[in-house]
């Protein structure tokens, strides 16, 4: 098919669109490289070197790679030549990255919090209006986060796959059974605009039909996969800072350097990962399992498997002998939470989950171990809070 891959620069974007390319499809890239933007706002640099988009396309070619179209456009600004683009290309599939990813960045100033809803929430909605104006059948398929369900206490319950069964009461004492979306509970700006890409998700496939998978994926950990690893000039990003770097990843940074790893908090924050392979087998799949004409908006859980925060740390310093300090939380969230997740829609479509097994926490501690040279320890902290009770706390510690 050809897919056009919105963000196709990114952490998950660029893996994603050469392993759709390596399946044969076409595939598009269309990005505003504003993430390689960021790095220089924030003076910070992925640990690993990347490319220029240009150079990791002509490495691809090179490796015998069906050839991939960029094209420079930004989402949320640019609704015609993005409808330009639908109309010329016709694509059967849009992948939907294109959104400011990081829950850290997003809380860090008045500015990245407006920026990131600004960009996230005009760019979801200008390609759904894209997509209706255009009159074509597009199949979306946006990456979401677990974070939407939010990180309080669940009971116990199991996180279903975007929507829960409710029963309504009545004044009469009778009782209806309804199915509804899932109650958001976001814990940050960047959380809250994919609680409003569902809404919008929910607008648009009820009034114009529009044919949508939202994946609500875990935390990400890992760097590259078999096709970014075929040639260094299509090595993936590895994010470390504070405000970019996922928790797992980050600590295997941090060990490999001989740095405490950063624990906030009790460490009692459960969360959901899967790993970048993972990831991009996912997408593949809901790419090959569209939803039917007049189908409500298909929502999967894409996660493989559920940690604690404070146990991973644990992990990581059994295999490495690295240190572990607890500092204070920049986040305003449970000091605890439990979290019991569904996902058999990917499992039941073929997905073999990727599981956190010391050889491949290895794998990245060696990549992590080959750029050290490249880490500026000043950027490691996380110093971006939630509110000002966290930035007293983090200023004092």
């Amino acid at each position: 098919m050809k897919v056009i891959v919105l963000g196709g620069d990114g952490f998950c974007g660029w893996p994603c669109a050469v392993n759709l390319a390596e399946q044969n499809h076409e595939v598009i890239i269309v990005d505003n490289l504003s993430r390689r933007k960021i790095d220089i706002d924030l003076e910070v640099e992925s640990l690993t070197p990347i490319s220029s988009i240009n150079e990791r396309l002509s490495a691809w070619e090179e490796t015998g790679g069906k050839p991939i179209k960029f094209l420079n456009i930004d989402l949320s600004k640019q609704y015609q030549k993005l409808l330009n683009l639908l109309i010329e290309e016709k694509p059967d599939s849009i992948v939907h990255f294109a959104e400011q990813r990081a829950a850290p960045y997003s809380m860090k100033s008045s500015y990245t919090k407006r920026y990131t809803v600004d960009n996230n929430v005009n760019g979801t909605h200008n390609l759904l209006a894209a997509i209706v104006e255009s009159n074509l059948d597009i199949h979306i398929v946006h990456l979401g986060t677990m974070g939407v369900y939010g990180y309080g206490s669940h009971r116990g319950a199991t996180i279903p796959e975007g929507y829960l069964k409710v029963e309504v009461p009545q004044p009469d004492g009778s009782r209806f059974e309804e199915e509804i979306l899932h109650p958001a509970s976001p814990g940050s700006v960047y959380h809250m605009t994919k609680t409003l890409d569902q809404l919008l998700f929910l607008y648009y496939n009820k009034n114009d039909l529009i044919r949508i998978t939202d994946l609500h994926q875990g935390i990400v950990w890992g760097t590259n996969t078999e096709t970014t690893l075929k040639d260094p000039r299509l090595t993936n990003r590895f994010d470390y800072d504070g405000d970019y770097g996922t928790v797992l990843n980050r600590f295997l940074m941090q060990a490999a350097i001989g740095y405490p790893l950063t624990v906030h908090g009790t460490g009692g924050q459960t969360r959901a990962f899967i790993h970048i392979k993972d990831s991009v087998k996912c997408v593949q799949l809901a790419l090959e399992n569209p939803p039917e004409s007049g189908e409500r908006v298909k929502i999967f859980n894409q996660m493989t498997e559920s940690h604690q925060v404070g146990e991973l740390a644990k992990k990581v310093a059994s295999l490495t002998g690295a240190e572990i300090n607890y500092l204070p939380n920049p986040r305003n969230e449970a000091v605890e939470n439990d979290l019991i997740v569904d996902n058999k829609c990917f499992i039941e479509l073929g997905l073999n989950p990727t599981t956190l097994d010391n050889g491949l926490l290895e794998e990245v501690l060696e990549v992590a171990k080959k750029y050290s040279m490249r880490c500026d320890k000043k950027r490691i902290p996380c110093i971006s809070t939630w509110t000002e009770k966290q930035a007293k706390a983090i200023k004092n510690n």
